[in-house]
């Protein structure tokens, strides 16, 4: 009987692989036509002469407070002209990333047959890591300068658990992450559980999007921290329901579970191994299992509320 349910199992994972890869092929046969202009390369070897032309080019980076005088100082800078030699050695190819940005646009419009590609854009930011991708209607800019490597020297005095997501690998991640935020809907979060359902959908989003990508990129974390998570998923949730933390509308909780944070705040010895956002993680496995567990619509799923998601998810962590 053992042997004949490990063959019932087998059979219904490979039909699962087979429906995937029968989806992903289809989906990367949809036409995408992506086209990364350089604005980072095009300012860094402009000349004072040539600003004219690029202002009238990407008048939207340019802003009519700001007197030429300025970008002419910027041009010559030598801290400006260092940073633009880093990004271009580090980004001399973006092939790579193109290809994975045209991957994720793919499957957008799979799932959004409304979407419309954007003008794709690079750009320097004096290394701002809190807005490191901007995504409109129409544009997206992307800081090349805060995806140059997690020990780059640049990133001297910024905390390690930011920089260790300063990675050339963490763009199209980044950049799914903003285009999320256009799809999800749920009212504003109370409690701990809205915010970890609001992150989990955000997460499950990337599964769907770029599902070339490993989990740990797609959450941010190193492979120590997400083993870490995967083995004390049971423990993280025994902590939470014991605590009745879930439905508590405590606000310092988005601080100690959901935030970016070098650990997470349990308030015990383990903390230092913890990585930080474990709500976030929690709540991506929740709404994987009301997925699993419910025969709904991804995109329906993004606009369901976080009690209705939780209730029918049947969600049972791992051990």
């Amino acid at each position: 009987m053992k042997n004949v349910g490990f063959l019932i199992l087998l059979f219904l994972f490979l039909n699962a692989c087979k429906k995937d890869n029968q989806l992903e092929s289809e989906i990367s046969k949809i036409p995408v036509d992506v086209e990364v202009e350089r604005f980072d390369l095009a300012f860094g070897h402009a000349d004072t002469l040539e600003l004219p032309k690029l202002k009238a080019d990407y008048p939207f980076l340019f802003s009519d407070r700001i007197p030429d005088s300025v970008w002419v100082d910027r041009m010559t800078d030598s801290l400006q002209l260092e940073l633009s030699q880093e990004v271009e050695k580090t980004y001399s190819n973006f092939d790579d990333v193109e290809q994975d940005i045209e991957s994720l646009f793919q499957h957008l419009k799979y799932y959004d047959t409304s979407f419309k590609l954007p003008r794709i854009i690079t750009v320097t930011s004096d290394v701002d890591y809190r807005n490191k991708i901007i995504v409109t209607d129409t544009i997206v800019l992307i800081s090349l300068d805060t995806y140059l490597g997690a020990t780059h020297h640049f990133y001297e005095g910024i905390q390690v658990y930011l920089t260790q997501n300063m990675e050339r690998t963490q763009i199209v991640s980044d950049l799914a992450a903003e285009y999320s935020e256009k799809y999800i809907f749920q009212s504003k979060p109370k409690t701990l559980l809205d915010d970890m359902i609001y992150f989990g959908k955000q997460l499950y989003f990337k599964d769907k999007m770029i599902p070339f990508n490993t989990d740990a990129i797609k959450i941010g974390y190193t492979a120590e921290k997400m083993e870490w998570a995967i083995a004390n998923e049971s423990e993280i949730w025994r902590y939470l329901i014991e605590r009745e933390l879930l439905f508590s509308t405590d606000p310092s909780l988005a601080g100690r579970f959901i935030s970016d944070a070098p650990f997470t705040k349990f308030y015990l010895e383990l903390d230092s191994e913890s990585p930080g956002r474990i709500g976030q993680y929690v709540g991506w496995q929740i709404v994987r299992s009301f997925m699993k567990n419910n025969e709904v619509d991804f995109m329906t799923m993004l606009q369901m509320e976080a009690d209705e998601i939780f209730n029918k998810s049947k969600y049972k962590p791992r051990k």
